[in-house]
Order: C-alpha cells, then structure tokens, then sequence
C-alpha cells in the first residue's frame, strides 16, 4: 500500500472500529468512503485491516457482539469488495462462515472505547424489550450524555452522583472510568436490570459495594485504590421512594438519561426531584443533567415546564 492509501486508510479505520464495536447502525458506517479508496488501491490490505478492527477485534472475540449483526456488517463488506474486485477475499468469506455457524445467544456485547485508550464493555439484551424492560440495551442519549460527562469531568470530580435509571451503565461507567466522582450511585427498579447492571460493573473492573438502598458515606472507603470511586447499585422505585431514602443518598450530582418516554415517566422523575431538593436543606442543592431523546413534543413540553418549579440547578440535554 503506498504511503498516500496507507494514510487515507489510517482515518477510515478508526471509523469503523469505534462503530463496530459500539453495533452502531450500518448505515452510520462510511461505506462510501471505503468504496473510493477499494477503487483507488490494488491490494487487500484495506479490508484484511478492517476486519482486524471490526469482527477479530480482541476486544470482539473475547465479548462478542450480536451474531445478527456480525453477520449483516460482514455481508455488506463483502458486497463492497465485489462491487470493486473480482477476486474473491478468502478472509472475509471465512469470517462470515464462522459468524453462519454461531448461534443466537439472548446476550450479546457492545464496547465503547473512550479517549483514555481503556474502553467500556456491556452485555445487553439482543431484543429492545425483554423481560417486560427497555432497560437492558443501551439507548443514544446515555451515549450522548457519557460522552459530554467526557467533555466535562468537572462537573463530577470528586463529587457523589446518583444515577436515576441506570439501564446497561453505559453513562455511569464511562463517568466512572474517566471523570474521578468520589461516590456512584447506579438505580434502577427492575430486578433484571439490576442484575445485569451488577454483572456489567464487575464485568468493566470495578468493586461494588454491598447491595443497599441508601448507602452511608465512609472517608475511608476504597483504601486499596484511592482512584476508584466507591460504587453501589440501589434498587429505587420512583413511586414509593421516600424523601429519607432519597436524602440518605446525598448527591451532589443526579444524572438520567432516556427516561422521559412517556408523560407518567416525567411526573414520577419531577416528583424524586422535588423530593431530593426538598429534604436536602442542609446541604447545596444538586445539579442535575438529563439527556432525553425527543419523541414526543407533548412529553419534552412537560417536562420543561415542570422543571420551572425545582429549585436544583437542572441541566436538560435533548437529543434528537
């Protein structure tokens, strides 16, 4: 490959690594791109790279992502080299009878590198509901708001953050991974939720503490690694959550992201807001940043308006 390809080749491999392994739609891919460069080089070393960054990752084959998936994004590479070549690529038509003869397991495997060069690993759900939940895939605004606590990792240095609506823990972990917060709270109310929560902080090296509702600070905690918050997974029903409960928790910082999807999600999420802000009068009211796909203007009209009754510094994200 001449030094030109080896360079143009150099920016698209990036590309469709980070969305690879995030299972990012196919369509976000920049197939256009590898068209114009598959024309313009002689050799295979383009695909054989991407396939190295793509489906034999390391990070790929030791936590696979949906077979499904593999398989359509291997068939659309497949398609792209014969629409240029007419030498059949052995190494791409292996790797799609490899991805054949696997089974669909109920779990598969997303992982977001982060700029640090350490990266997020989660298993999720292969159906968007499962179990009566959302809550066990990840959905785009906890991307987009793990990607602006990346940007701002002031706003949680240091501090305790609760996190109301955990799901995956893509968000918490990524804080967790690359903003240093004293204390992580994860929730959710689900009990597969929170299973699989559970199973993706251990699974990204980090300690949990015991199970509670409402854990009490310690100034002593994780003595063994001074950079690693004190991190615990709270089961917390919006409902019938107590202000006690809420205040035990003492955040500095709530975080929530894609909750709002409904107008009785709004009022259960306003209603724990209200609360926290009410019972913590000794202490400086927490900001709070919700991210929140808007899917219905009805839903992000009310929610808006009731933000105008909470005296916490609130943050709404929308993401469209």
């Amino acid at each position: 490959m001449a030094p030109e390809e080896s360079a143009e080749a150099g920016s698209l491999l990036p590309s469709f690594e980070r969305r690879f392994l995030a299972a990012r739609t196919l369509r976000s891919f920049p197939w256009q791109s590898l068209e114009e460069k598959l024309r313009d080089s002689s050799g295979p070393e383009l695909l054989l790279n991407i396939l190295q960054k793509t489906v034999k990752h390391p990070l790929c084959v030791k936590h696979p992502p949906s077979v499904k998936y593999a398989r359509c994004f291997l068939s659309e590479l497949i398609r792209k080299h014969e629409a240029v070549h007419t030498e059949p690529l052995d190494e791409l038509y292996e790797a799609l009878a490899e991805v054949l003869m696997a089974e669909e397991p109920t779990q598969c495997h997303r992982s977001y590198l982060l700029p640090s060069g350490d990266s997020v690993t989660l298993s999720e759900s292969t159906a968007i509901i499962s179990h009566g939940t959302t809550g066990l895939v990840t959905w785009d605004a906890a991307l987009y708001l793990a990607e602006w606590a990346i940007e701002n990792p002031a706003a949680f240095a240091h501090r305790t953050v609760l996190e109301l609506g955990s799901g995956a823990g893509l968000t918490g972990l990524a804080i967790c991974k690359t903003c240093c917060p004293s204390t992580y709270v994860f929730s959710d109310c689900h009990s597969c939720v929170l299973e699989q929560l559970r199973g993706n902080i251990l699974l990204n090296g980090l300690s949990l503490e015991p199970d509670t509702t409402a854990p009490e600070r310690h100034p002593g905690h994780n003595a063994h690694d001074a950079e690693s918050p004190r991190v615990t997974v709270a089961q917390l029903d919006w409902d019938v959550v107590t202000a006690p409960e809420l205040a035990a928790f003492r955040p500095d910082v709530i975080i929530a992201a894609d909750v709002l999807y409904c107008p009785e999600t709004v009022v259960s999420l306003v209603r724990v807001l209200q609360r926290l802000s009410a019972c913590l009068k000794d202490q400086q009211a927490p900001d709070a940043y919700i991210a929140f796909t808007v899917r219905s203007p009805e839903t992000c009209w009310l929610f808006t308006s009731e933000l105008a009754v909470l005296p916490a510094a609130v943050h709404g994200e929308a993401l469209f």
